[in-house]
């Protein structure tokens, strides 16, 4: 037998029960109308603010301000020879998914090479950072969680120039000011 008690206007819940005597085992509830609410962020493969970043291209699809804080999601292209330089998030954790190519990640002491379809987290603390060997371009998708750490491309990256390709950064690009946000997110940088 099918029983269906209806508990409000937004609210319905369905139950099962194979005899009368028995406590039903409920099968079904309605949401809340609030769950019907729109809040989804669609970015078009156009969309999302492009930053160069110590010569890979970075597309910061979505930032901790448009998700509440909670993770912020990036589409890289890195140049043959880039990557940044070895470094620990002490605060947020960082997972990888390479689209084409493949690059040589550090973790801890030790590299290991990840090519295209396969998949890398990194937890917070850890010491990592990537670089692509090859002769080729390596796209992939890359997010935080929680967000904030795409503060630093948004406020330091550089904005793409047509007809010109990015450039890798040395150290004497790190000004006081860029350095005290690297530590402010809670990063350390880490060279091999």
């Amino acid at each position: 037998m099918i029983v269906i008690e209806i508990l409000d206007t937004h609210s319905v819940e369905l139950f099962s029960t194979h005899n009368l005597h028995a406590q039903p085992e409920r099968l079904f509830t309605m949401p809340e109308e609030s769950y019907y609410e729109s809040g989804a962020h669609h970015i078009p493969a156009a969309a999302g603010t492009v930053k160069w970043m110590s010569g890979d291209i970075y597309n910061l699809k979505l930032t901790a301000q448009e998700s509440n804080g909670s993770l912020s999601f990036i589409h890289a292209v890195v140049p043959p020879g880039n990557g940044p330089v070895a470094h620990i998030h002490k605060e947020n954790d960082e997972a990888f998914y390479l689209l084409e190519g493949e690059l040589e990640f550090l973790d801890g002491e030790k590299t290991f090479t990840a090519s295209a379809g396969d998949f890398v987290f990194v937890p917070r603390g850890v010491r990592h950072r990537f670089k692509n060997l090859t002769s080729a371009e390596v796209k992939m998708v890359f997010l935080f969680t929680p967000a904030g750490q795409e503060e630093f491309a948004l406020r330091f990256g550089d904005d793409p120039l047509p007809g010109h390709a990015p450039e890798l950064w040395g150290p004497e690009r790190f000004t006081p000011e860029m350095l005290e946000v690297v530590e402010r997110l809670g990063n350390l940088n880490a060279p091999e």
